[in-house]
Parts: structure tokens; C-alpha cells; sequence
């Protein structure tokens, strides 16, 4: 059990506040909110306007809405400064898997009428996306949850669904995972299309991942990847690699107790670089990573990081409408496809109360019911030929989760679940079985110290050194984008000016 919080609790302040200020300043500023119904409404000059006004904020993004008199709807949204750290990539980024999924794929998706840079958005507001809105009673996710959740509160599978709904539920999320499944490249990275219109790995794969961890990990955003892959071996290489650069980064000090012995602390950080060097080492090793990896050279499908029942619309039919927020995808290693989803629980791993063990089992319950909703998708898409018997997923999730694979692919993705993940599920796969009591885990990274590489355990002993001369340095060293950094210098000015009209206002 880690004594540090996984988070910078400085950083997340920040962001939070930024998240819940910046949506209020741009509904509640009469100047902002005309400026983007103008753009809106000039967009469409030659559609009438019935209504404008504010949609709603999600993790990443803001959404304002103009409906129109002939019934339908177009949307403009703004990635939410403080919370995006790359908010120009992640807009290119996107637009452009959206429109390759429009020409290539079955998979609803809105259209996207215009986009642009922060300099030609309404009020210099940030990069955007115009894009057609998808008429819909509710997400997936809705149905799939257990009803009575609070505000704040994750969402989780209502374990009273009958069994034939949740399969069926189950069985229109299966079409899109194997539709994605199916479109591939030759190598590793986001989308774009090349001097001859043709589409084309371009950018790095900019993951959801890498995103958090110079939000809320204060990992320097010149430390991410620059580059795209050709093989995956490489690129789990470059993750695991991450996972080190961001411990390193990692800011712990505001976040431990004051009484906390430092030889304590120093173990708990030596067990986090211990994990993660072995990590990178069943990467490297040849002939362990033949146990999970078995298409080092591709082709790559596309995936998409942030891909849940959230994101999938339905309407009163519970019938798919259209599938949005498409930031964080890029294409990847074949592993991550086969491996099967974590959101069948709707809830995280890492966040479940009862512990990992007894999310596994209550996954794996899921699981079941998931695959056999897969299984007749494959049939289905084998007999219209959409699909041939080389493509199914099925047996392929089924492997990974009983192989232990799974585990590899969640821990390389999610840099903030990764020690809840390392020691408890792969580990002992690769290196053996280790002696300790029941779930005291905490001691057994001093019975790996002799796999460590030649320099690592020198290394590990700096950074270590480093880390305890920094645990009373509260200086947040954070690395947001020009983006949230000029939008915390124009809300501070609003905010002054308003202060000052107050007064003003106050002394008349």
C-alpha cells in the first residue's frame, strides 16, 4: 500500500478550479456568451436560428448549442483549459479520427462542419469543433448503471439487470469495439492525412494518459514522446519508460504525512522504481515479451483511450445514435484490441472499494456475458462478410484476461493505476513466486533487487536521495499549456474588473 497519494493534490486544485470557473465565466460574460452565438449563427447564415445557450462541461471539453427552426442542432465545443494540457493537438487530433470514421467506418458519428486554431475562435476562446448535434435520450452508460447515483459519484454496473438486457446493451458496444478493431495501420500514432489526401500515421499517439500525468502528475511536457512507432515492442518501451519519467516528476512531498519516517518513505519510493524498472525489463527481454506480445510488427488498429458506455448515445429505443468525445485515439499495439474492456463494470480497478480481488471477480462475471455478446456480433459480421474468422476478438479477450495479459495492457496505459496493478498481477508471472504473508506486499521489491539491470539500483539510490531532499519543498512544479496559462491570467483580470465594479457600484 503506498503511503503517497497518486495524484498532486496542488495541481488538482488548480485544474478543478479551472474546470468549474472557466465554464461559468463563459455562460455568466455577456460578452463572451453573444460572441460565440455570433460565430455560431454565421456559421449557419443560411439556416434561422430558434435558440442559443450553454450545453453542458464534461472531463475535457465545453459545449454551447444552437437549435435551429427546421429541427436540427449544431454544437461548438472548447476543450476546457486545465484540464486538456494539449488542447491544439488533441482538437487536430481529433477531427481528424472523426472524419476518417466518417469515410471509413459503420460507426455513427457527428459531423464536423468547421474547426480551428485558438485564433480564429470567438473571443480567442481556444481551438474548437463545430459539429452537427446527435438528437438522443441518454448514453449507454445510463442504462448500464446502477440507478440512485449521487453527483460526484463514479458510476457502476447495476447488478440487477436482467441478463438478456445486459448482453444486448453489451452486444451494440461489442459492433463498435470489433468496427475499431478492424481499421488498421503500419505503425504506432495519431492520424492525418498526407500531401497526396490519403490517410496516414502522422503525429505521436497522444494518449489519455499522457495528458494526466502533466496535468496531475507534474511530469514536464518536453519529457512525453515526440515519436511514432513501427513495431510494438518499441512503443511499450517508450510507456514503460514514461513510467519512470513521471515517478521521477512526480511531486509526493504536499501529499505525504508529516510523520512519516523517511526511511519509510524511502522504501515505499525504492518499491515504486523497483516495479518499474522490471516492468521495462519484461519489455525488453526478448523472450518474455513473446508471452504477450504476438504482432510486434502490426498491423495497428485504432483505439481509443477514453472509449466507454458514457460516450455512446442511444435513443428512446436504446438503439446507438452516435459515439463522441474521440480525444486520445490514435492507433496501437493488437494487444490492446485483444485485450477486453475494463469499463464492463463501468467502474475503474483502481477505484473499486472492495478491493482489486473483488473486482476481478465480479469482472470476470461481466466478462462472460460481454464475450458471448461478442461472439455473436463476430457470427453475425462472418455471414454479411464484414468480418473474417482471422478478426474475431472473442477468444482473444478470453485469452488475455485468463493469460494475465489483461493486466499488462492496463498497467502499460494508466501511469496513476499502475502500483495498484504491478505487484499484485504481474509480477510473480514473470519473475517467480516471492515469500510474504498474506497481502504484505510491501517488502517484496527487496527480493528483486538482483534482477535490476547494471546502473538501475545506483540510479534508483539518486533518485530516492532526491526525492527526500524535495519532500519539504511545496513549490508546485507544474507544466501547464500557453492555453490554461493565459486563461488563469484573463480570469484573474475579469475577476479584478468585476471586483472593482463592485466597489465602484458599492460607493455611488
Amino acid at each position: 500500500m503506498s503511503i503517497c497519494k497518486p495524484y498532486d493534490d496542488v495541481a488538482w486544485a488548480i485544474s478543478t478550479q479551472i474546470w468549474e470557473d472557466w465554464p461559468e465565466l463563459l455562460r455568466t460574460d455577456g460578452e463572451i456568451y453573444n460572441d460565440i452565438g455570433v460565430f455560431l449563427s454565421e456559421e449557419f447564415s443560411d439556416l434561422e436560428w430558434a435558440s442559443f445557450g450553454f450545453l453542458n462541461t464534461g472531463g475535457f471539453n465545453t459545449r454551447f448549442k444552437m437549435n435551429f427552426t427546421n429541427n436540427c442542432g449544431a454544437i461548438i465545443r472548447f476543450p476546457l483549459p486545465g484540464a486538456v494540457m494539449f488542447p491544439e493537438e488533441k482538437i487536430r487530433n481529433e477531427v481528424s479520427i472523426m472524419q476518417f470514421l466518417l469515410e471509413k467506418s459503420p460507426i455513427p458519428v457527428p459531423s464536423i462542419f468547421r474547426w480551428g486554431e485558438t485564433k480564429e475562435s470567438p473571443s480567442d476562446l481556444g481551438p474548437f469543433i463545430i459539429m452537427n448535434y446527435i438528437h438522443h435520450k441518454r448514453s449507454m452508460g445510463d442504462l448500464l448503471e446502477m440507478p440512485g447515483r449521487q453527483g460526484g459519484q463514479p458510476p457502476v454496473l447495476d447488478p440487477d439487470l436482467k441478463l438478456a438486457r445486459l448482453e444486448a446493451l453489451y452486444g451494440q458496444l461489442a459492433n463498435i469495439v470489433l468496427s475499431l478493431s478492424t481499421l488498421s495501420f503500419s505503425r504506432i500514432g495519431s492520424l492525418g492525412k498526407n500531401d497526396h489526401s490519403m490517410w496516414e500515421v502522422l503525429h505521436r499517439p497522444l494518449s489519455y494518459s499522457m495528458n494526466e500525468i502533466v496535468q496531475l502528475g507534474t511530469l514536464p511536457r518536453s519529457k512525453l514522446p515526440i515519436n511514432t512507432y513501427d513495431n510494438a515492442s518499441s512503443y511499450f518501451e517508450a510507456l514503460a519508460d514514461l513510467h519512470i519519467s513521471h515517478l521521477r516528476s512526480q511531486r509526493n512531498e504536499a501529499d505525504i504525512e508529516a510523520d512519516v519516517e523517511a526511511n519509510v518513505l524511502a522504501d515505499d519510493i525504492r518499491r515504486k522504481f523497483v516495479a518499474r524498472f522490471l516492468f521495462r525489463k519484461l519489455v525488453r527481454d526478448k523472450d518474455q515479451r513473446k508471452e504477450w506480445i504476438f504482432h510486434n510488427d502490426g498491423p495497428f488498429p485504432i483505439w481509443c483511450d477514453d472509449f466507454r458506455p458514457e460516450n455512446v448515445l442511444v435513443d428512446e429505443a436504446e438503439t446507438v445514435t452516435a459515439v463522441v468525445d474521440w480525444e486520445f485515439t490514435y492507433t496501437a499495439p493488437v494487444e490492446f484490441a485483444h485485450s477486453p474492456p475494463w469499463w464492463l463494470l463501468l467502474k475503474k480497478p483502481e477505484d473499486w472499494s472492495k478491493g482489486l480481488d473483488d473486482w476481478c471477480t465480479e469482472y470476470e462475471k461481466a466478462l462472460q456475458t460481454f464475450l458471448e455478446a461478442m461472439r455473436k456480433c463476430e457470427d453475425e459480421a462472418t455471414q454479411e462478410r464484414r468480418l473474417v474468422e482471422g478478426q474475431r476478438l472473442s477468444s482473444r479477450m478470453r485469452h488475455s484476461w485468463q493469460s494475465g495479459d489483461f493486466w499488462i495492457m492496463y498497467a502499460a496505459r494508466n501511469n496513476f493505476a499502475f502500483d495498484a496493478i504491478y505487484w499484485k498481477k504481474i509480477d510473480q508471472r514473470f519473475f517467480g513466486p516471492t515469500a510474504y504473508e498474506g497481502d504484505n506486499i510491501c517488502d517484496v521489491w527487496r527480493q528483486r533487487l538482483h534482477l535490476l539491470e547494471p546502473g538501475e539500483k545506483e540510479l534508483m539510490e539518486e533518485y530516492v536521495n532526491l526525492k527526500l531532499k524535495e519532500r519539504y519543498t511545496f513549490r508546485l512544479a507544474w507544466d501547464p499549456d500557453e492555453y490554461t496559462v493565459g486563461w488563469i491570467k484573463r480570469m484573474k483580470e475579469i475577476k479584478k474588473k468585476e471586483e472593482e465594479g463592485k466597489e465602484e457600484g458599492g460607493g455611488s
